[in-house]
């Protein structure tokens, strides 16, 4: 396995830019996530990465080594696409075998076999080895295409939005096993998705692109729990991030037609963003404001409030079946240590942090 730099890379497909000057590094055995919205150059970075595409601008190295003169094939790297690109008249087996069987790699059919067979215990997909692709559901056909990328062994995997096609409870299934299979391996792994939940549950580091920039390189507690703009404020979390046009001066952030006051240190501008996640707005009996409960949204390990507070309107998560009423005056409390402050332009601001 390998370690993976960009650096300063451009690409442009004619007028239009989508990377510029890219910077990151993924490390020895890391899985790293590329996260942004549709358009972002996610896939575009995967593809220069791979030698797919070869940018205008920068350098890919691959352990210390430049690698843009190489073809895809001596970059050894292993792409699983959205679609799973599988051969549809093959068996499950031939399928996974299929990369092992290039006259370049001169692999046993011994060893193909063992590899195979690893492969499929791995993705729980051994009893399928002799069956058609034709007659897979879409799960098990993006195990197979998983497995034809692991039984390589691989410099570096890459995988562009792999679980976007499958249904909810089958992407959190996969989810768990890739985590399993890479921590497992010690793969190098590269993985793009706009799923902010899939970011932030398997990655070690996150990596978020917007218009072809990397806005910010971090852990997932990094990119939750610090983001450096509005953009990746509201990019993470589930419900979103509660933004709200502030105001300071004489020591206290105050909301316009709200209730909300807050103590502050100095250093903010007059005039602000307070971000506030819904895990940070909590009911509290003996809660400095108060609101009225505008609308509840119960999920059984959760309940999501919208606290109406004057002008403004709040989402709380609370755990468990909540009790409260619609048009209910409930106080709560806000957690000060873990507001959020953004300037005019939408840049993170320190203070109070």
């Amino acid at each position: 396995m390998s370690n993976v730099q960009l650096i300063n890379v451009t690409k442009r497909f004619k007028n239009v830019i989508a990377l510029r000057e890219v910077n990151f590094d993924i490390r020895h055995g890391e899985f790293f996530v590329l996260l942004g919205p549709t358009g972002a150059g996610k896939t575009t970075a995967l593809r220069v990465i791979a030698g797919l595409e070869k940018q205008d601008e920068g350098q890919v190295l691959f352990d210390g080594e430049p690698v843009d003169a190489l073809s895809p094939a001596e970059r050894d790297v292993a792409f699983v696409f959205q679609q799973y690109s599988l051969y549809p008249t093959m068996s499950v087996f031939d399928n996974l075998a299929f990369p092992l069987r290039s006259p370049l790699r001169k692999i046993p059919e011994s060893e193909i076999r063992q590899r195979v067979t690893e492969a499929a215990e791995k993705l729980r997909i051994s009893h399928l080895l002799e069956r058609k692709t034709e007659r897979l559901s879409g799960g098990e056909m993006q195990r197979v295409s998983i497995g034809r990328a692991i039984v390589r062994d691989p410099r570096i995997f890459l995988m562009d939005e792999p679980l976007s096609n499958l249904d909810a409870k089958l992407r959190e299934s996969l989810r768990v096993e890739l985590q399993h299979i890479q921590k497992k391996q010690g793969s190098t792994t590269l993985f793009v998705t706009h799923d902010q939940v899939e970011a932030l549950t398997m990655a070690d580091r996150i990596g978020v692109l917007r218009q072809g920039r990397v806005i910010q390189v971090g852990s997932p507690r990094d990119i939750y729990d610090r983001p450096v703009d509005l953009f990746v404020a509201q990019l993470v979390g589930t419900p979103r991030i509660n933004l709200i046009p502030a105001r300071y001066g004489d020591g206290t952030v105050s909301v316009p037609g709200s209730p909300i006051h807050l103590p502050s240190a100095n250093g903010l501008p007059a005039q602000l963003t307070l971000g506030v996640r819904p895990e940070d707005v909590q009911p509290a009996p003996h809660g400095p404001f108060s609101g009225e409960v505008a609308l509840i949204e119960p999920l059984g390990v959760e309940t999501i409030l919208y606290i109406q507070a004057g002008d403004q309107r709040l989402l709380s998560v609370v755990s468990g079946i909540a009790g409260y009423r619609h048009g209910e005056t409930i106080r709560f409390q806000l957690a000060e240590d873990r507001l959020h402050y953004f300037d005019p332009n939408g840049h993170r601001i320190t203070a109070g942090l």
